[in-house]
């Protein structure tokens, strides 16, 4: 039995291990890598790979992976919010990229029909490309992260008209009647398309979520997203338009965070094999007969479309700074661009000659955009100095796409259980603010009514934490029951956010020790705290004095929790301050009114000589007084930070209690 294709695949994937890998010894960016790699297993090279054709169809499945994941992580109120980037910024980009192409192909020598088929081809930027290495970057709602997606999905939905162009352009097709019938079918199928999945998407995945299949899910994903695709592709639009709109319509739903979290994998694996597909096409021979062509080429690409792109956005009236770094990322031939020239050749616009300048220059332009993302702001500062006042005082902007949930400092909570909720209630009564995640989707249907700030996914991956600002939070607490799963999110916690104060709730103290080792800071095994509530109701009901039974508290939690804490300090990788205090910890208590401490001054000594523990810090208001003077006077209302043994710290709340 042959296996053509995957002996084809396994040897891309592992010439790209190879390749990549090395370039990155020289911080370069991976999609050089893989376009070289494509280079060199193509046909016109090594020829390692035979029937090229398979493998670009499998690349076009990255395509789609790609814009299926930047509807998800985009919105429709967004799309909205941006209407007059895609409409205004995209076809002035568009319109006056061909014009300027075809002038200068006229100047040139060439007929209008082929000087225009140009500007076709230089009018489209890489989507894919682009894409990625924004959202990489972390720049997607960057103000020139906003106008470059504009722009570029105003170039996506161009590639359905200019393809029905190119054969009039070649004196074939049916002209401009077959056009216009053909567009009207493509538009009944966008609106088809996304109002069939802004209602079908959500019943669609509120079964799959009830059967609580984590395989059901990732199948049910695939089958809406090519689905959609395949169902746009029917009328001559592009695959990845359709799959941009199914990710639009999943964008509105609770599941877009884990929908995202699953499909990211596939989206990478694929993408690398759509650049690797790319290299494949070159023929290097070709460069090396007209390097001077290519050079001069590449130049004229760039020039024009960030001269154009750039014009766009200043026409829009953005500030020099995001109108220029967005026409620079913008100055590079698109994925699209290779179709178009596949039908240019078919209708005698383009021999192969001129095919393969074209290609050679487009694969330069799409491996020198990173270096543009790289170098685009301080080149972008430094033009924005020579413009005249006049292009200094730009006023709009494209507004950041803010967050279902904006905060900081704020507590993430993973389990939205018993003491999930609890927690959220005490926080809520204290004014911090939290986001919960949970896997259970009725829990979070239902809570989301109560306007709980909560979302629904697999807190072990990174998208579901990003979503829940982990980088911005200052206390993950995991109150999940699972203790696989609890260390999952507890490792990839710690990865993200190595300095953050991570607080885990187990069952049993065996779990505690594996959980220390991961970096969790305080563990809260339940075992324990059962058997101390047990021993309080005993001892209650044989009436003993409330304050013994604290003391026994205190004595039996110093004991065990310093046990634990010595496990904590042998395998944590930070302990704090705690870590150089053995015995010895903080509490924070409130001066109540009618308390023995209220009215007194801390040269009074009655917090030092009635317990032993020491002031630190004293919060008034939005004061804060570290170290206070002798003479501090305590009032009603203030937070106090005391340190001293657990005992110590016992006697102290009395002190502060009425």
């Amino acid at each position: 039995m042959e296996f053509g294709l995957l002996k084809d695949l396994v040897l891309l994937f592992g010439l790209a291990l190879v390749t990549v890998v090395l370039f990155r010894q020289f911080k370069l960016p991976s999609i050089i890598g893989f376009l070289c790699t494509g280079i060199v297993a193509g046909p016109y090279a090594l020829g390692l790979i035979k029937d090229t054709h398979q493998v670009e169809q499998m690349a076009e499945i990255g395509v789609v992976l790609l814009l299926f994941t930047i509807g998800i992580e985009f919105s429709l109120k967004e799309l909205l919010r941006i209407k007059h980037l895609v409409l205004w910024g995209g076809g002035l980009q568009v319109g006056v990229t061909i014009g300027a192409v075809a002038v200068l192909g006229l100047m040139l020598g060439f007929p209008w029909q082929q000087a225009t088929f140009f500007g076709f081809l230089v009018s489209l930027s890489s989507t894919a490309i682009l894409m990625k290495l924004l959202m990489d970057a972390g720049e997607m709602d960057a103000p020139h992260g906003k106008t470059c997606l504009g722009i570029l999905i105003f170039q996506d939905l161009c590639v359905v008209p200019l393809m029905l162009f190119t054969p009039f352009l070649g004196g074939a097709g049916d002209g401009l009647t077959g056009i216009v019938i053909v567009s009207a079918k493509a538009l009944v199928v966008v609106v088809v398309s996304h109002f069939g999945a802004r209602f079908a998407v959500p019943w669609i995945f509120n079964q799959v979520v009830k059967a609580k299949s984590r395989e059901l899910f990732i199948l049910t994903i695939i089958f809406v997203g090519f689905g959609t695709a395949f169902l746009t592709a029917q009328v001559g639009l592009s695959l990845a338009l359709g799959a941009f709109i199914a990710g639009l319509a999943i964008s509105e739903s609770e599941y877009s965070h884990q929908v995202m979290g699953d499909i990211i994998p596939f989206r990478d694996a694929f993408m690398s094999l759509f650049f690797i597909s790319v290299g494949m096409l070159l023929d290097p021979a070709a460069v090396l007969r007209n390097p001077l062509a290519v050079l001069l080429i590449v130049l004229a690409i760039v020039l024009i479309k960030w001269l154009v792109a750039s014009g766009a956005a200043f026409v829009l009236r953005f500030p020099p700074k995001p109108a220029l770094i967005s026409g620079l990322l913008l100055a590079q031939v698109g994925e699209f661009a290779f179709v178009l020239s596949h039908a240019g050749q078919k209708f005698g616009l383009l021999n192969s000659e001129q095919y393969q300048l074209f290609l050679a220059a487009s694969v330069a332009t799409m491996a020198l955009t990173p270096f543009s993302l790289k170098f685009a702001e301080p080149l972008a500062n430094r033009v924005a100095t020579w413009l005249p006042t006049s292009f200094k005082r730009g006023t709009r902007t494209t507004g950041t796409s803010h967050d279902r949930f904006p905060m900081d400092d704020h507590v993430v909570i993973v389990g939205f259980g018993v003491n999930g909720k609890n927690l959220a209630r005490v926080l809520n009564g204290n004014g911090i603010r939290y986001i919960a995640i949970e896997s259970n989707h009725h829990t979070v249907k239902a809570e989301r009514k109560k306007g709980t700030r909560i979302i629904f996914g697999d807190a072990s991956k990174p998208e579901i934490l990003s979503h829940a600002l982990i980088e911005k939070a200052r206390i993950v607490v995991i109150a999940i029951s699972d203790a696989t799963a609890t260390r999952r999110v507890a490792a990839q916690v710690r990865l993200m956010r190595p300095s953050i104060h991570l607080i885990v709730r187990t069952r049993y103290v065996a779990e505690m020790e594996p959980l220390f080792q991961l970096g969790v800071n305080d563990v809260v095994p339940e075992e324990f705290e059962t058997s101390v509530e047990i021993f309080s109701r005993v001892l209650r009901t044989y009436m003993i004095p409330h304050d013994q039974i604290d003391h026994c508290i205190a004595e039996i939690r110093r004991d065990s929790y310093q046990m634990f804490r010595t496990v904590s300090r042998r395998h944590s990788h930070a302990t704090g301050i705690s870590g150089y205090l053995s015995g010895v910890e903080l509490a924070t208590f409130r001066v109540q009114a009618g308390s023995d401490i209220a009215g007194t001054q801390l040269r009074d000594g009655l917090l030092r000589d009635r317990c032993g523990a020491t002031v630190l810090v004293i919060k008034r208001g939005d004061e804060v007084s570290s170290n206070p003077d002798p003479v501090w006077q305590f009032e009603v209302d203030d937070i106090v930070l005391v340190m001293g043994k657990p005992d110590q710290l016992v006697f102290a709340a009395h002190l502060f209690e009425t």
